[in-house]
């Protein structure tokens, strides 16, 4: 296993966004700043933005400013006050009574098999070791009526491709204008008239096409079992129907692929991408494989996620990280207790304590993982 230290507070490798929106989200939020004065989070923005001129903990990646500029004004309180505790909160390592992000599973089960992906180990792939299914109606709708209201970030997205869930679609309407930072990563492999719709229907901010390349040949060799022209098929389809039956919608869309060779062109991807989708990038891999069987890390640096991001897989499960895919670190589920108690557990704050006392060598998986 790579012993390079992955940060997953900076993600991209590289990022390019179509339009140049900065200025014109500057002063959107500064008027956002000067109408809450009295709040202590804006204010913290305020000064991380306007006045410092020391090393800002607040910063607005390109991602952030073409979110910011397509929310409505009145949004844009809440939406400042989730971002902050994203971005800040890890590093001072403050513990908000919710998540301020959660990534939901709507199934493990995956028609690829990337070659960097947990669906390459069979322990975890193989059905007759039940972590492969679907997340019901039921679990789905208990989960989303707990956050609305509560956080404004949610992401589909996980272990498998979110697509392939039978109720895709039911539970995209379910989350209508619930959620003002919602993101859906999908290989885009079953996208159709019915999901496409009802994804447009659902304002998410964001929706993530996973790929890798800008080839045939080198998509096929990335994402296996994929077809690359049927994948560009069903984003032009995407395109066609928001244009027509959409023509307001904000959503963001973003061809995004995972940066695991370097034979890997990011201006290729740009100039075949770039004219489709609004952003182009490419992600750090994240350097999972063994996690369970190799060597100790002797890691002593606390992982941000155990403030910033939960997950919560198909059966109800809570992972604390995405590198626990078999979910080995605790035995914590939704379906017998709220989200809320579980973030604040004394499982998770004792996980939590041995990560900032430098002892995260104790935890298993956390003492051969190298994401801080």
């Amino acid at each position: 296993m790579d012993t390079t230290i992955y940060k997953k507070a900076n993600s991209f490798n590289n990022f390019v966004n179509k339009f140049d929106r900065k200025d014109f989200v500057i002063k959107k939020i500064k008027k956002c700043c000067d109408q809450f004065t009295n709040d202590k989070i804006i204010n913290a923005i305020n000064i991380d933005l306007f006045f410092s001129e020391d090393k800002k903990i607040f910063t607005l990646d390109d991602n952030i400013i073409e979110e910011i500029y397509r929310l409505d004004d009145k949004d844009l309180y809440d939406y400042l006050k989730y971002r902050y505790s994203y971005q800040v909160f890890p590093k001072k390592k403050i513990l908000s009574q919710y998540p301020p992000t959660i990534q939901i599973e709507t199934t493990s089960i995956c028609n690829y098999r990337c070659i960097f992906c947990y669906q390459t180990d069979l322990k975890f792939s193989n059905k007759k070791n039940g972590y492969m299914g679907q997340m019901s109606m039921e679990l789905f709708k208990k989960i989303i009526d707990e956050l609305y209201g509560k956080i404004q970030s949610i992401t589909f997205a996980s272990r498998g491709e979110p697509t392939l869930n039978k109720n895709f679609s039911a539970m995209m309407e379910y989350t209508k204008n619930k959620f003002l930072a919602s993101k859906l990563n999908t290989n885009g492999s079953s996208l159709n008239k019915k999901n496409i719709a009802s994804i447009l229907d659902s304002n998410i901010q964001t929706i993530v096409f996973s790929i890798d390349a800008a080839s045939e040949d080198d998509y096929s060799f990335y994402r296996v079992n994929g077809n690359f022209k049927k994948v560009l098929n069903n984003i032009k389809l995407f395109n066609e129907i928001k244009k027509t039956d959409f023509p307001n919608s904000k959503i963001i869309t973003r061809v995004s692929g995972v940066q695991y060779s370097n034979k890997q062109d990011f201006n290729e991807m740009e100039k075949f991408w770039g004219n489709i989708v609004d952003q182009v990038s490419f992600v750090k891999y994240v350097p999972w494989e063994n996690v369970y069987t190799s060597t100790k890390k002797n890691m002593s640096e606390s992982c941000s996620d155990l403030w910033r991001r939960m997950f919560i897989w198909w059966d109800g499960k809570v992972g604390a990280c995405d590198v626990d895919y078999m979910t080995k670190l605790f035995d914590l589920n939704v379906n017998y207790q709220s989200i809320k108690s579980i973030w604040n557990s004394p499982t998770y704050n004792t996980i939590r304590h041995k990560h900032l006392s430098k002892k995260r060598n104790c935890l298993e998986p956390c003492s051969k993982c190298v994401v801080i």
